[in-house]
């Protein structure tokens, strides 16, 4: 049967009242009285009985009898009274909800009309709350809860009067100043104005009406009263009356010194040395053996303390270069500063090359290429009519329009200033060309190149990489380092994945015998287009290159493809000042390359202290050395370019990256497909430090021109790891994302000491300029040698493995009748106990007389 719910209705109850304290019908029989003090007793010792239940009161429940803890039933009355009826209509409405169900019976067989609940805060009997169903139990309780109420405003009035106490204040005691206290007082000597305002009597309380009405129709509605000065009150005071407190009496005491005319002074002193005898005599003497004897292990443990830890360590300095590092520094993430993209002619195209101009202050140069598959290429060769290519010039002012572009034939995928003249750009094309640009005029946007290499001469395929020969030398026909007749930059190096390497030379080439058709050619030439200078003139169509060297295979038939080069050399320091600041040369001055003619091998003066051996970084992700002098072949009595001695197939891709450190040139940085390597030239057992497969390809590598050991790798998912040796080898040590595609190229430059760049370009033909941080721009404390160490270590290490290797396949080769047989003799443990005891013997002894020995020299 369903029984309506009466959750919502509020039970009657009352405030329980002075007469509820008293008790009900006096009792006069013995045991009544009785079982009221066995009752009181229980009370006080909160013994559990069938009189007080506890109970556990919900907050629906508090609600609904109007209990609530802190708000109905404080500290200061905690107890309620609630009627048995409304106790048995809640169990009837709520059922087995209700919180009294559970002692269902034992209420309805109780007589009382009233049970009384009160908190139990203390939770003396288990529960929130207990009921008490006895009405004998319940005067008890009452009675006793009342005192306790009672109680606290007692202590309180008695606090307050404690308090009052302690605000008394001692009556003023005269001490002679009365006379001038009362003078100071301030009495009103002037009549008070009095004024009366009368109203008739009937109008006291009357009703009152308000209307509006217009102050503008009625006559003096309204009186401005404005502010004036008063002239009685601009009188200057001449004279007043202050009262002050009486201070410490001051006193002034003053003394002269007597001056003394001053003289210099010198004071020389000798040492003071024991004579032999004295010191014999202090030597044999008990007090210097009673000190030597207290002193001597305080003195051995400093002196060992100092061989393991030097004293003389400037500790503030150390906490500076820990603090230096990528976790002590807040600023260690590289900021955009800018970037740059052409809407027209880089935007969705790939940035294959960035260089930095070496004398222009803030003008960086970027070459763009097409994004297509090798099919698509294929039928773009076929087309007559094909676009031309540009290197973008550009400058902080401006990032969205280049400064100054230069147009070539095709693609460029590498180009690099000459380092003596700056005003000459030269670019690798896509299809095997090189060609010369010169220093464009400011004024035109656009530049044509002014020289360019015979097609039948070149290389057979994109020319991957371009660097210039250094200005101390220059290479022969037969590719020997000679010594250099123009002091200058007039050679370059391109490799190309037709398997060849190709070393040019701008000077005007020696005069031959033509053919006819050549003549022919000659007399049909052309002038160069307007505003293109003749520097280069005399080789334009007609470059070839001068010495080729060629990349067999070590053991299999077939060439090596290579895609990046690497040589040792490097230009001086000094630059033509002529070249670097004649940045705006006309179209009518005479060039001086072309003036500059190829010396004869006889004129030349050869040189021994070159390196003549070029890094190579392949495209089947080979890594391999080659010496670009020829050699003659003993069977065959050519003269070719000797084979490479080693090849190392370490990256699973082709190689984008063939780098030397800037700090170390024997180290170089090689990356390609998912790893990149560390090597030493001249070490043949490896790389001395090869990273594990990465999630993502690798795309450019590049090391920090501050630091020795840091180097910055791209990721084909536009992310740069930054490898930091100085802290860990085996992961990089920060990771940033710069783009949402492909990192294409990375460089760095040093505008300033407090400012360096790093430019990073991605496939998408946006140029992102970043500016490196304090921690990644400043070396720390020793990194130099501590990475020179490093490398070090990583050396013998290979020579380590290398030697187990040749011991290992020793070992296997000896048969194993050849293995010495095992000695006889056993040794018990007392046996080597003992001479372990007599080796340490040894060892302090030799202890003892090392550092007799240093206090002897101290």
């Amino acid at each position: 049967m369903n029984v309506p719910s009466r959750e919502n209705e509020t039970p009657t109850s009352r405030p329980i009242t002075p007469t509820d304290l008293k008790p009900t019908p006096k009792v006069k029989d013995r045991v009544r009285s009785k079982t009221r003090l066995r009752s009181a007793k229980r009370v006080k010792s909160g013994v559990f009985n069938e009189e007080v239940i506890p109970l556990v009161l919900t907050s629906k429940t508090q609600e609904i009898f109007q209990c609530v803890i802190d708000q109905d039933v404080t500290e200061e009355r905690p107890y309620k009274l609630i009627k048995k009826e409304d106790i048995i209509n809640d169990i009837k409405s709520r059922g087995g909800v209700s919180d009294f169900y559970p002692f269902k019976q034992l209420i309805l067989d109780y007589s009382t009309e009233e049970f009384l609940i009160a908190l139990d805060k203390e939770f003396k009997y288990g529960q929130n709350f207990y009921i008490v169903v006895n009405e004998i139990m319940k005067e008890s309780i009452l009675q006793s809860l009342e005192q306790k109420v009672e109680i606290k405003p007692k202590e309180e009035e008695e606090e307050e009067e404690l308090f009052i106490k302690e605000l008394q204040f001692k009556a003023w005691i005269d001490l002679g100043s009365s006379v001038e206290i009362e003078q100071e007082k301030v009495e009103e000597s002037s009549t008070k104005v009095k004024f009366m305002i009368s109203r008739v009597r009937r109008e006291f309380g009357a009703p009152v009406s308000f209307d509006d009405r217009n102050d503008a129709e009625i006559k003096d509605s309204y009186v401005e009263c404005t502010s004036y000065q008063d002239k009685n009150f601009s009188i200057k005071k001449l004279e007043r009356d202050i009262g002050i407190q009486a201070v410490s009496i001051l006193e002034e005491n003053s003394t002269q010194t007597e001056w003394t005319y001053p003289q210099n002074a010198c004071t020389q002193y000798m040492p003071s040395e024991f004579t032999q005898e004295e010191k014999d005599e202090m030597l044999k003497s008990e007090a210097l053996t009673t000190f030597i004897n207290s002193v001597a292990l305080r003195f051995e443990s400093a002196l060992q303390q100092n061989e393991i830890m030097d004293v003389f360590y400037d500790d503030w300095r150390g906490l500076s270069d820990e603090d230096s590092t990528f976790g002590g520094k807040s600023d260690c993430h590289l900021k955009e500063y800018q970037s740059f993209t052409d809407l027209q002619r880089s935007q969705g195209r790939r940035i294959s090359h960035i260089e930095w101009h070496p004398a222009i202050l803030g003008l960086v140069a970027v070459s763009v290429v097409d994004r297509i598959t090798m099919e698509d290429r294929i039928n773009l060769t076929n087309r007559l009519v094909r676009s031309h290519s540009y290197i973008l010039f550009w400058n902080f002012t401006d990032p969205i329009h280049p400064q100054i572009m230069l147009e070539s034939p095709d693609d460029i995928y590498s180009f690099q200033f000459c380092p003596t003249d700056p005003n000459i750009l030269a670019g690798g094309c896509k299809n095997g060309q090189p060609e010369l640009d010169p220093a464009p005029h400011y004024e035109v946007p656009i530049a044509h190149h002014c020289a360019v290499s015979s097609i039948e001469n070149g290389h057979k395929s994109f020319i991957t990489d371009l660097c210039w020969v250094p200005d101390h030398f220059e290479i022969s026909r037969m590719g020997v380092p000679c010594t250099s007749a123009e002091g200058m930059c007039v050679q370059l190096i391109t490799c190309s994945p037709d398997c060849s390497i190709l070393f040019w030379d701008i000077r005007k080439p020696k005069p031959t015998v033509l053919t006819r058709k050549e003549k022919q050619k000659m007399e049909k030439e052309l002038q160069n287009p307007e505003r293109v200078p003749n520097t280069f003139k005399h080789i334009d169509l007609y470059w070839k290159p001068m010495h080729k060297v060629l990349l067999p295979r070590i053991s299999a038939a077939g060439e090596y493809s290579p895609m990046k080069i690497s040589m040792k050399e490097k230009c001086t320091d000094r630059i033509n000042d002529k070249a670097q600041f004649n940045l705006t040369k006309t179209k009518g001055e005479t060039s001086e390359y072309a003036a500059m003619d190829v010396p004869s091998s006889r004129d030349l003066t050869f040189v021994d202290n070159i390196n003549t051996f070029l890094w190579i970084g392949t495209e089947d992700g080979e890594v391999t050395f080659v010496d670009w002098q020829v050699e003659r072949d003993y069977d065959t009595g050519k003269v070719t370019t000797p084979r490479p001695t080693h090849c190392y197939a370490v990256h699973d891709g082709p190689v984008n990256t063939v780098q030397r450190s800037p700090f170390f040139r024997d180290i170089i940085l090689t990356v390609g497909g998912w790893t990149f390597a560390l090597w030493r030239e001249n070490v043949t057992l490896g790389p001395l430090l090869h990273s594990a497969c990465a999630n993502k390809r690798c795309t450019i590598g590049h090391w920090s021109l501050t630091r020795p050991g840091v180097f910055i790798i791209g990721k084909e998912d536009g992310n740069i790891d930054i490898w930091d040796l100085v802290e860990k080898t085996h992961e990089p040590s920060q990771t940033q994302n710069i783009s949402s595609i492909a990192i294409s190229c990375i460089k760095p430059w040093i505008v300033s000491i407090r400012q360096h760049l790093l430019a990073v370009s991605d496939d998408f033909g946006t140029l992102h300029i970043l500016e490196v941080p304090w921690a990644l721009r400043h070396p720390l404390n020793q990194e130099k040698s501590n990475i020179e160490a490093y490398f070090e270590r990583e050396v013998k290490r290979l020579e380590y493995f290398e030697a187990r290797k040749l011991l290992r396949s020793e070992t296997k080769e000896k048969p194993d009748e050849e293995k010495p047989p095992p000695s006889a003799e056993v040794k018990t443990a007392q046996q080597a106990e003992d001479e372990l005891k007599k080796e340490y013997g040894v060892y302090l002894q030799e202890e003892k007389k090392i550092i007799f020995a240093q206090l002897g020299k101290v």
